[in-house]
């Protein structure tokens, strides 16, 4: 079934319609016609089954015949990655919405290639959303995460903003396996985290002053293994593992 997504001021009542970019993508893409079901995601947990009630010029109406609501997940996982040569980052985030990120946070580090002015870093951030956007689309995903516009590290860290539990990729000696770090917290608290924060370094890794400033705000240094990963590689893995162990719980 194809999927379509709207803001949730658009979702209101028992029709819907599709204009702009997702109307294109309906009409001249997809070739919806008069009766054919369609799903369409608000980002904020709900899900609308939709038969198609008029296809044209540019304007496709819905009529919803049922409404949906999935709960936010228990643990809200923020990805805090620099930002990699190229359009890597692209494909970061496409992975980072399926593997149930609430946030992907880009960061411009002392070793990140691309370096942004504010008007620059405001078009990234809205090109980069909507990837997210297109990524809920192919997943079924019923929460859009939000993509923030790229941020130096020492901005971001200035902020002060705290995790229930934090943990940031090193390839430093003194580091643990994320599981560890995980299990380690619900004994500690008889809880699983609420709130995760996963740090993933540019190609060289953090500088020792930028990995000293991320772990005094409260990340544990953890390791991926024995082998350097690409940042992209780094990601999938942290945001797989924990992901992995959080469903256990």
């Amino acid at each position: 079934m194809h999927r379509f997504y709207l803001p949730p001021a658009s979702c209101r009542g028992d029709a819907i319609r599709l204009d702009g970019r997702e109307a294109h993508h309906a009409l001249q893409v997809m070739r919806l016609k008069y009766g054919e079901l369609v799903t369409v995601l608000d980002g904020a947990g709900h899900q609308f089954l939709c038969t198609v009630k008029d296809a044209g010029r540019g304007v496709v109406n819905l009529s919803v015949s049922l409404k949906n609501f999935v709960p936010a997940a228990p643990c809200a996982t923020t990805l805090l990655v620099a930002v990699p040569k190229g359009k890597l980052i692209e494909g970061i985030i496409q992975k980072a919405v399926e593997l149930g990120a609430s946030r992907i946070v880009p960061l411009l580090t002392e070793r990140v290639v691309a370096q942004l002015d504010d008007e620059d870093a405001a078009a990234k951030r809205d090109k980069w959303q909507q990837v997210a956007v297109e990524a809920i689309k192919q997943c079924g995903a019923a929460w859009l995460p939000a993509v923030a516009a790229p941020v130096a590290l020492e901005q971001f860290l200035v902020r002060g903003e705290k995790f229930d539990l934090a943990l940031v990729g090193s390839l430093q000696n003194e580091r643990r396996l994320p599981r560890e770090v995980l299990r380690e917290f619900g004994v500690r608290e008889q809880r699983p985290p609420r709130s995760v924060g996963i740090w993933i370094g540019p190609e060289g890794d953090f500088t020792s002053a930028e990995l000293v400033g991320i772990m005094n705000s409260g990340a544990q240094p953890v390791t991926f293994g024995p082998l350097v990963l690409r940042v992209e590689t780094a990601a999938i893995y942290g945001l797989s593992i924990v992901n992995y162990e959080l469903q256990r719980d």
